[in-house]
């Protein structure tokens, strides 16, 4: 069972969402916050599997939490009303796995769930890319290249995992097995701290390793 916190401070939602939650039996909500202050609290003290986090939040916000829980084992699946490339970015950056609307239906919801408890990323590395780019686009946001300490080999997996390749499709390129690859992904995400491959496409453009259009 994969245990869950709510954090949104509207009380109303917060109780929708702790209802649907709870409606799967695959799911468990073990702790709720109504606000990112809380929230850290309250993962801190029920160490759940996901935090639902609410970007906008008094007090302390979604992003300001989800930086803060960067260490922790708990991912978080940031939920918002609003589509905006600058929330979902700044989300990313902070250390979220996934990002969806409010307005997803409750299967949408548990899968979501589901995919970041297990350690996969909700975004695409493809669509992660298209965000990264458009922000970095923006007048004053160029970055200067940051040495990450990676080998030469580790450097090409790492490019070929921000252009948005699987590890099959790395594998097939570079000639390598794909258990190699794996290793090579896992190697810097260990390195870094990164919890997913989204997170080392966000450092890849970050430290200026790839730069945006290639």
């Amino acid at each position: 069972m994969i245990r869950v916190v709510v954090a949104d401070d509207e009380e109303l939602v917060r109780d929708g969402l702790v209802a649907i939650v709870s409606s799967s039996p695959d799911f468990e909500v073990v702790g709720e916050a109504a606000d990112g202050e809380e929230a850290v609290q309250v993962v801190q003290d029920t160490d759940p599997d996901v935090v639902l986090m609410d970007v906008r939040m008094p007090r302390v916000d979604g992003i300001e939490a989800t930086r803060r829980l960067r260490d922790a084992r708990t991912r978080v699946l940031v939920l918002t009303t609003v589509e905006l490339d600058e929330v979902v970015y700044d989300a990313l950056r902070a250390g979220a796995s996934g990002f969806l609307l409010k307005s997803v239906p409750r299967t949408q919801l548990w899968a979501g769930l589901q995919a970041v408890a297990s350690g996969d990323s909700l975004l695409a590395p493809s669509i992660t890319r298209r965000l990264i780019e458009e922000h970095l686009a923006r007048p004053g946001q160029g970055r200067d290249h940051v040495d990450l300490g990676l080998t030469e080999r580790q450097t090409t997996v790492v490019r070929l995992v921000a252009q948005g390749l699987t590890n099959q499709e790395i594998a097939a390129e570079l000639h390598l097995a794909e258990s190699t690859v794996k290793g090579y992904v896992s190697d810097v995400l260990m390195r870094h701290g990164l919890r997913d491959r989204t997170q080392l496409v966000v450092l890849a453009y970050e430290s200026g390793l790839v730069r945006a259009g290639e």
